[in-house]
């Protein structure tokens, strides 16, 4: 006869929203917080020498060599509205796969690897700018911090 125990029950689960969470490179751009999935993020170096390209879109900086290919290198700042800066001795290049493409951003300073539960990724958007609207994909908050996450399909896009 089967016993039918508190014991032998299995512990309910946690809604599963609650529960799903995603890892976030988070970086700065002047003085706000910016993230990316980690998914995307190859690789962060330090600054190197850019080669500007003649003709290109005005937010692309130029190429650089990665391991004998050359790979495009996006000025983020640039690309998504935000006066520029100088460069400075924490200014990195963040190096992110989207699709096929490998591209290089540049951003002030990378701050740390965030765990970020998506439910607390709001995904409305809150920039005035509709144009600039299709670069975010939501707002995360970890205990009042606020990170801008970034859609990264759009910003690699050249349109």
């Amino acid at each position: 006869m089967a016993k039918d125990s508190v014991a032998n029950k299995p512990a309910p689960i946690e809604d599963e929203e609650e529960v799903t969470a995603m890892q976030v490179v988070a970086f700065k751009l002047r003085d706000e917080e910016y993230g990316v999935n980690i998914f995307h993020v190859q690789e962060i170096h330090n600054l190197v020498d850019i080669t500007r390209v003649p003709f290109s879109a005005s937010f692309i900086k130029g190429v650089i060599n990665q391991r004998g290919s050359v790979m495009p290198v996006i000025d983020l700042k640039k690309r998504l509205g935000i006066e520029e800066t100088p460069y400075s001795a924490t200014t990195r290049i963040v190096t992110v796969i989207v699709g096929d493409l490998q591209v290089g951003m540049l951003v002030d300073a990378v701050t740390e690897v965030l765990t970020i539960r998506t439910k607390l990724v709001d995904p409305k958007k809150t920039v005035s700018d509709r144009a600039m609207e299709k670069f975010l994909s939501g707002i995360g908050n970890i205990d009042g911090r606020l990170v801008t996450m970034l859609n990264l399909e759009e910003i690699v896009a050249l349109n």
